[in-house]
This record gives structure tokens, sequence and C-alpha cells, in this order.
């Protein structure tokens, strides 16, 4: 089940180009100053339609995000995965609110009472803590589970495009 405003992603249309450029940036995006540029050269592209191309997927919903990863501990930056119990009616409303803080790396519904889960990092315990206490207050809702991270375990998935 995907939060509002988003589409799913069903057995969606991608040409050979397209599929092209997801596999380029998802596993080997050049690390130089126009990497669009460098990307549309070894497709034969131009870096315009490269960037038509990228936006379109984000448009469609197959591209969420595109960024680099970290390692947020290393970083020195703390988490952790909480559930809320929200009212099938406020679901908008507090994804709003939730999606406004930049920790939220992500949010996502369950079929369970505690129906949004949302994952939160921040760069101290006590940011940690305030910034969950700030998300009860602002949303209203009580019935929070934290679940703080203990282990962190990282799994690499690359699509076959």
């Amino acid at each position: 089940m995907s939060l509002p405003g988003k589409q799913g992603y069903g057995a969606m249309s991608l040409d050979l180009v397209d599929r092209k450029i997801l596999q380029i940036i998802q596993s080997d995006f050049p690390l130089v100053a126009r990497p669009y540029l460098q990307i549309a050269a070894a497709l034969g592209l131009s870096e315009g339609e490269v960037l038509e191309r990228l936006q379109s997927l984000q448009e469609r919903g197959v591209i969420r995000r595109l960024g680099g990863l970290f390692n947020s501990r290393a970083l020195g930056y703390t988490g952790t995965l909480c559930a809320l119990r929200v009212p099938p009616g406020d679901i908008e409303r507090v994804a709003a609110i939730v999606n406004s803080y930049p920790g939220v790396t992500h949010n996502y519904l369950r079929n369970h009472d505690y129906n949004m889960w949302f994952t939160l990092l921040a760069p101290s315990e006590e940011q940690l803590n305030e910034t969950v206490a700030e998300i009860r207050r602002r949303t209203g809702i009580q019935q929070m589970i934290e679940l703080p991270a203990v282990n962190l375990f990282k799994v690499r998935v690359n699509f076959e495009l």
C-alpha cells in the first residue's frame, strides 16, 4: 500500500532506453561534473533527452528518489522506526506532517492497527526525542511505537531491467 499522492507501480511500460538509464543510475551513476551528459553519451542521446526521461520516470512514480546513500551511523546520526495508529480518514494529514521532517527517510502504510510506519534519523538522541515528541504534538496521535535501531542491516538491491 502506498501513501496518498503516490502511484502504484504495477506492470509499467518502459522502453529499452528507459531501462538502460535506470540501470546506469542505480548501479553506476557517474561521479563527474555533468553526470547526465556522460549517461547521454553512453546511450547516444542528448543530455536534455536523458533529463526529460528521468523527469518522466519520476512523474510516473518509477523513480521515487535520486541521490546518494550514506552510512548515517558513521556520520553520528541515530535512528528509529516509528509506528503510528492513524484513523483511516486522517492518513493524508498525518502523512503530510510526518513527511515534512527532513529526517524521515521512509513512510509507508501497513494493514495493521498501527498502520503508518516511518523511519526517522537525527544528529543526536536528544534531537531524535524532540522530533518524535513534536510529531506526536503536531499530529495529535499519541499511539506511537518506537523501535530504535539496534543492529543495522543494509541490503543492496539492483533491479535487472
